[in-house]
């Protein structure tokens, strides 16, 4: 099976002959797969029931006739100007009260029934009229939910959530913990969406209001999902994941309800750091796909083939760079490499973003580097048959990160996100492969080493089976401000960190949160920043104690025994070194090895395991030539392999070994 090339394309702003130029040139990049109609709501129906698809048909057709297959998209996330006219109360309302106009996209509420009306209807019609055409080979449903709204649709919407949730409003006031100021409930309808209040809203209001989004969105998903596989049972439905703190999306809970997990990733970081990011989204959405679809494929669905969008700049790649991050992608579990976009527009909000066919044309640079890509993907797509081998999983939390989102906490910049980031990076750099995963509910038994990465929120049944997981042998890191709150983000009383203290051996009295541009000493000759906290071990021994200041003695980093494993503990957020070093001492003890031995520093490594041989994937993201042991065929170039592989820099070498 081919690997999925290609990238959005939007047939509806270019004129024929461009769009017969469009296919000539897929075929000579290897384009295998693009995405049609995300956007395309008003062109396909430019008046309420009125359908147009006669471009749409001749768009398909021609990719058909060209051997391209097609991810047919529903455009429900950018309606039509007519319908915010006709349905003004589906309009979204942000936390202020103000009801925003059409004008962009996402501008929606998706608990209007007028909009969840007009999206069936239009997923409908896509669905009988393009059943059976040839090219159709994914539905690509939406694009990156996250849209919120406050309206009063909502707010009913909301209370009917939360009477399902909770039963009745004594239950509710409880997990709430609205004693506090007075907030008690004595009627449903007195329950409202968090708006601009007068000080501090209530937390749980705000983290189950998070929850209630994305249990929203999914049904408006499910509904359009529900509807393309009743026409196509055997054509796969997804959506794409948008990546970020401020996406009001479970996706390990998405994950179980998709039949193919998919993200967009767009690096932040123009230097090394946006290698790290691209290894940590592949392997996040690898844990997601294998803890939720039950298969580790997955689908990068959107990158930027030449830019890097960092904060005040558009940083372009270098040479090589595109093809090094798309095969990064399929070395961790992806079924190809797709881009946003096929062909840069005209005009429009974002006239500059990146596409394989700029606004220079095909004779460029980018071009010319997409065409040596689809053939390097042609020669590697046997790999697609290999499980990605990951010892390590990396428990990333994003309800938890939410709830350390709101105002008020001992600190600001707590944040699951970034430690599981940092995490990843200490083991990136080892070329130890981990799974990011987003539940502790699934089997965990496939890795020796589990790292919890402020996992604030945890619920018993979780910490029942971390319990399991470590007394069978399994080796745990902690990181400070894990299970602290139960799952409705209330605070487990009797000292931190709460669901976690008979496994850790360890009891957490106070809080000393870092100040900024501060750092505090440890025994090793470590550093930490951020957070620190006085620590009593209960059974647990003392690895670190901090040296100086008010916790100068007192245990930072602590190792338990716990049945055949080990739990540790660490309080402070540690700089690179220590923090390389621990998971470097973890690893060892729970016999973790890198996928390759001998790597030389800015050489990625991941393995790929099949029934009888395996596919070494090496990227070079250095600026000079390495070898690295291997034996097998490289894959990119054909050749034997006998001992040592050269990968050129800036460059990548796929070597299939025997299993």
């Amino acid at each position: 099976m081919p690997l999925w090339y290609g990238g959005d394309y939007n047939p509806e702003q270019w004129p024929d002959d461009v769009q017969a130029e469009d296919v000539d040139l897929m075929r000579r990049a290897g384009v295998t797969m693009v995405t049609v109609g995300v956007f395309a709501w008003s062109w396909l129906e430019p008046a309420p029931g009125r359908y147009t698809f006669g471009g749409l048909d001749r768009a398909l057709d021609r990719l058909a006739a060209g051997g391209v297959a097609v991810a047919l998209a529903t455009p429900t996330a950018s309606p039509p100007p007519w319908f915010g006219l006709a349905h003004p109360e589906a309009l979204p309302v942000t936390p202020d009260g103000v009801r925003l106009s059409h004008g962009s996209r996402d501008t929606y509420c998706v608990s209007a029934p007028a909009y969840r009306d007009a999206a069936r209807r239009i997923a409908a019609a896509l669905a009988s009229r393009y059943a059976g055409h040839p090219a159709l080979a994914l539905w690509h449903v939406h694009n990156e939910y996250g849209t919120t709204c406050h309206c009063d649709l909502t707010a009913g919407a909301f209370r009917s959530w939360l009477r399902a949730r909770y039963g009745d409003l004594d239950t509710l006031n409880d997990v709430w913990t609205t004693a506090f100021w007075g907030q008690r409930y004595t009627d449903w309808a007195q329950i409202r969406p968090p708006r601009a209040t007068q000080y501090l809203p209530n937390p749980t209001q705000v983290l189950d209001f998070r929850r209630f989004t994305s249990d929203e969105l999914l049904a408006a998903y499910a509904e359009q999902r529900d509807l393309l596989r009743a026409a196509t049972p055997e054509v796969p439905v997804t959506t794409n994941y948008v990546l970020g703190g401020w996406v009001p999306v479970d996706h390990a809970r998405w994950s179980r309800e998709v039949d193919l997990v998919a993200i967009d990733h767009y690096p932040s970081d123009a230097g090394p750091a946006a290698e790290e990011e691209t290894a940590f989204a592949a392997d996040l959405a690898r844990g997601w796909a294998t803890h939720g679809t039950g298969t580790p494929d997955w689908l990068l669905m959107e990158t930027a083939p030449n830019l890097i969008y960092t904060p005040g700049r558009m940083h372009t790649k270098e040479p090589g760079r595109m093809s090094r991050h798309s095969l990064a992608a399929v070395a961790r579990g992806s079924r190809g490499a797709m881009y946003f976009q096929w062909r840069a527009p005209r005009g429009g909000a974002e006239l500059f973003h990146s596409a394989l066919v700029p606004h220079a044309g095909p004779d460029s640079r980018v071009f010319r580097e997409a065409v040596t890509l689809g053939g390097q993907l042609t020669r590697i797509a046997e790999a697609v048959d290999g499980r990605v081998q990951a010892p390590v999983a990396i428990g990333y939390d994003e309800p938890s990160g939410w709830a350390l989102q709101a105002p008020a906490l001992p600190a600001t910049g707590l944040d699951p996100w970034t430690e599981a980031q940092r995490a990843h990076r200490a083991l990136w750099r080892r070329g130890i492969t981990a799974d990011v995963i987003g539940t502790l509910d699934g089997d965990l038994t496939a890795y020796p080493m589990l790292i919890l990465a402020v996992h604030y929120l945890m619920s018993d049944a979780q910490a029942a089976a971390l319990r399991t997981w470590v007394a069978a042998g399994g080796h745990l890191v902690v990181t400070y401000l894990s299970g602290v709150a139960d799952r409705h983000g209330r605070i487990r009383t009797g000292g931190y960190p709460g669901a976690l203290r008979d496994l850790l051996g360890v009891r957490v009295e106070e809080f000393h949160p870092v100040a900024a541009g501060s750092r505090v000493r440890l025994s090793t000759g470590d550093t930490g920043d951020l957070w620190s906290e006085t620590v009593h071990c209960t059974g647990a021994e003392a690895l670190a104690s901090y040296a100086g200041g008010v916790l100068d003695g007192r245990p930072a980093i602590t190792r338990h025994g716990y049945g055949a494993g080990v739990a540790w503990y660490v309080s402070t957020r540690l700089d690179e070194p220590g923090r390389d070093a621990l998971l470097a001492t973890v690893a060892a003890a729970a016999g973790v090895r890198p996928a390759c031995s001998g790597l030389p520093p800015g050489v990625e490594a991941v393995r790929r395991v099949g029934a009888d041989r395996s596919w070494l994937f090496l990227l070079n993201h250095t600026t000079t030539d390495h070898e690295v042991d291997a034996d097998g065929v490289e894959l990119l170039t054909g050749a034997a392999v006998s001992g040592r592989v050269r990968v050129p820099a800036g460059g990548a070498a796929v070597v299939r070994t025997a299993a």
